[in-house]
């Protein structure tokens, strides 16, 4: 993999100039993608917590651009699965394959052997297909034959599903969920986003050419584990801490749920704010960057009651409300 070519001042170990890349990436990826700011964000903050993304969004809204210009903007290899109700779990990991020419096996690495892992429509495949990439997601490697093989470094599965067609779908069950850092909505544009969007068509843009949009790297690989280490620095008091469980067992005992959010939800949600910490340039976490992580982080992690769900309750609804009910700490 080639470094970085960026214009950013100081050493790639700097973590001002990490950070100064990374905030770079916003600018870059609006090149190609329109109004998807959090979006990009809640990638970034998964890059730096070694999290993954499920993004989910109607057809059509730019999340396989979204992540194709994250790839690009941070020079990273990415590939692209389509997930359909034949796909096979070796089609994902890989396989060994007989070489007639030395008499033996050999392995035959599947498409999880990249850095941005787009799993596209991940709930249109089978559990068992589904359940291949669990190992890859939690442990790093890829079991083929009884032999753990690594994955590279980083490593950001990025899973999209559509919330309207339910027809030839298998959802997600709660344990491979909670796989996922975190949860990001990708909503349709403003009507000024989208006449922006017709405007680049109309002058010649073509989503498939990244380069010739003018996506250039503007970080790379060094930077992201700088800006990694210095995340790891960050100051998270008790009270935090307190404040983060405090939120989590409150979901726990909402008359609206049969399932709360989990110890490692907790885990998920202080190690989110503190990256976002880090990235507003603070190296100690705020109630407010618990609050602003919560609803990705939590809202694929609760199950809500039947009863609830009919009378239009949602997670972020019932999250929400835990906000305004547990006590800030001051």
């Amino acid at each position: 993999m080639m470094a970085p070519t960026t214009d950013n001042a100081g050493p790639t170990g700097d973590p001002g100039s990490a950070r100064a890349s990374l905030e770079a990436l916003r600018a870059e990826i609006a090149k190609a993608v329109v109004g998807q700011d959090p979006a990009v964000t809640g990638l970034v903050v998964a890059l730096l917590c070694r999290g993954h993304v499920l993004l989910e969004g109607v057809p059509g809204v730019a999340k396989t651009l979204l992540v194709r210009a994250l790839a690009s903007a941070l020079e990273l290899d990415t590939k692209r699965v389509q997930f359909t109700p034949d796909l096979m779990p070796s089609d994902v990991t890989g396989s060994l394959v007989y070489d007639t020419r030395v008499a033996e096996f050999s392995f035959q690495p599947g498409p999880v052997f990249t850095n941005l892992l787009l799993a596209d429509e991940i709930n249109r495949t089978p559990p068992k297909t589904q359940s291949s990439l669990l190992e890859a997601m939690e442990e790093r490697q890829v079991t083929v034959d009884g032999t753990p093989r690594p994955l590279p470094d980083p490593f950001l599965v990025v899973a999209t599903q559509n919330p309207v067609e339910y027809e030839g779908t298998y959802p997600l069950p709660e344990a491979q969920l909670d796989r996922f850092l975190l949860k990001l909505t990708i909503p349709l544009p403003s009507r000024r986003d989208e006449i922006d969007v017709l405007t680049r068509h109309a002058e010649g843009f073509n989503p498939r050419d990244l380069h010739a949009a003018g996506v250039r790297p503007v970080a790379g690989p060094a930077h992201l584990e700088a800006a990694r280490a210095a995340v790891a620095k960050t100051t998270v008091s008790p009270e935090i801490t307190a404040y983060v469980v405090d939120i989590c067992r409150a979901t726990r005992e909402s008359p609206s749920l049969t399932l709360g959010v989990s110890p490692r939800g907790a885990t998920a949600l202080l190690a989110a704010s503190r990256a976002w910490a880090w990235l507003t340039g603070r190296d100690y976490v705020i109630p407010d960057d618990v609050k602003a992580l919560a609803l990705p982080t939590l809202r694929h992690r609760v199950q809500l009651r039947a009863e609830a769900e009919m009378e239009g309750v949602t997670p972020d609804s019932v999250i929400n409300a835990v906000l305004a009910h547990v006590p800030v700490p001051r």
